[in-house]
């Protein structure tokens, strides 16, 4: 398996957990300890696209 499809697999399976609400309060707690708070009032719009580069990614690695 090469490195991109790692990389694509790894990361959509944790934006998956995150927009699922698993890890949605550490991703808060994170993102508020960076100085984005203001990108947890809609995380949808921030994670939905996120998923969808590791999605592509992953493609392109297969």
């Amino acid at each position: 398996m090469s490195a991109l499809v790692r990389i694509g697999v790894v990361g959509s399976v944790v934006t998956a957990l995150c927009c699922a609400g698993v890890l949605t309060p550490l991703l808060v707690a994170g993102l508020a300890a960076a100085g984005l708070g203001a990108l947890t009032q809609r995380l949808d719009l921030v994670l939905l696209p996120v998923l969808w580069v590791f999605l592509l990614t992953t493609a392109a690695g297969w």
